[in-house]
């Protein structure tokens, strides 16, 4: 067995082999090398028979590490270092967004732009390697980027954010990022994008779908009654209210929502039920309901 010391984080294996950290761990989970368990990772018998290992540390706990000789097995050296990336791409990396939402959120950092001939790279986009496509099929533009777009610090961070998953902060050389993250029982930090402070997770994937799908949008919006009810959220554009139902909600919280529902129909405004469960499926319950008041986003 090599020494300790000549055992290597996944992170410092990523830099010697010269590939995002990021891409090294989908690739080791896409080989079944490591497994998520308990929101952390674990060694599988394969990972174990290729030589990893777990060593402690006070600062960051337990972690895997290994042999240094790894970075000529053939597998690793067979990933494919100059093929580029699209949003679709990004997927694997963050797969709890959909390939729309990761285009929105490379849009809103001023990477590209969105017109009627598609995704249009832009200047600063092209300084992170962007590079500007055209589909042979539909002629329809989009941007292709390195592998290295996925660990830049900026865009990993707001995907990862995106992504409800949380990072633990590391060290150089040591810690581990780790974008498949998702800590269960944590508590969800309800601060928008667009500095919105919100009352639920629902709320806070609804307020940051509206915001990136560029539809300004006023959180709790009193209704044009009397009667003082709010409106979880308004588009001016199109007079829409929309209301999130969480999983529980309080007996007096009830009754509001539910008088809020006799108002909307009485008045004939228009209006969206976002109910629990639908956060994975906003582009078609959101985009949907909206395109159904002539809103295309």
């Amino acid at each position: 067995m090599a020494p300790q010391d000549n055992k290597l984080s996944t992170t410092a294996l990523a830099k010697k082999l010269d590939i995002p950290v990021q891409q090294l761990f989908a690739t080791l989970k896409d080989y079944g090398w490591i497994a998520r368990e308990n929101g952390g990772w674990t060694l599988t018998p394969k990972g174990e028979f290729e030589g990893g290992s777990f060593q402690n540390s006070n600062r960051f706990g337990r972690y895997i590490v290994w042999p240094e000789s790894l970075q000529g097995h053939q597998l690793l050296s067979a990933i494919e270092l100059k093929k580029r990336i699209t949003a679709a791409a990004m997927q694997r990396y963050y797969p709890r967004l959909h390939a729309r939402q990761i285009n929105r959120a490379l849009g809103e950092l001023g990477l590209q732009q969105h017109s009627i001939l598609g995704w249009e790279l832009t200047a600063f986009g092209r300084t992170l390697g962007g590079q500007q496509e055209e589909s042979e099929s539909s002629g329809a533009f989009y941007v292709t980027w390195p592998h290295e777009i996925v660990d830049h610090p900026v865009v990993h961070r707001e995907l990862a954010k995106q992504s409800d998953q949380i990072q633990a902060q590391s060290l150089p050389g040591t810690g581990e990022p780790d974008l498949f993250d998702a800590q269960e029982g944590a508590t969800v930090t309800c601060n928008g994008i667009d500095g919105h402070i919100l009352q639920s997770a629902l709320e806070l994937r609804v307020c940051d779908w509206l915001y990136l799908a560029q539809l300004t949008h006023a959180y709790r919006r009193a209704l044009p009654t009397e009667e003082l009810l709010l409106a979880d959220f308004y588009l001016p554009v199109g007079s829409v209210y929309i209301d999130c139902w969480g999983a529980e909600i309080a007996a007096d919280q009830l009754s509001s929502r539910l008088r809020k529902r006799e108002i909307y129909h009485e008045l004939k405004l228009r209006s969206i039920d976002i109910n629990a469960g639908d956060e994975e499926r906003l582009d078609e319950v959101l985009g949907r309901g909206l395109l159904a008041f002539g809103i295309r986003c």
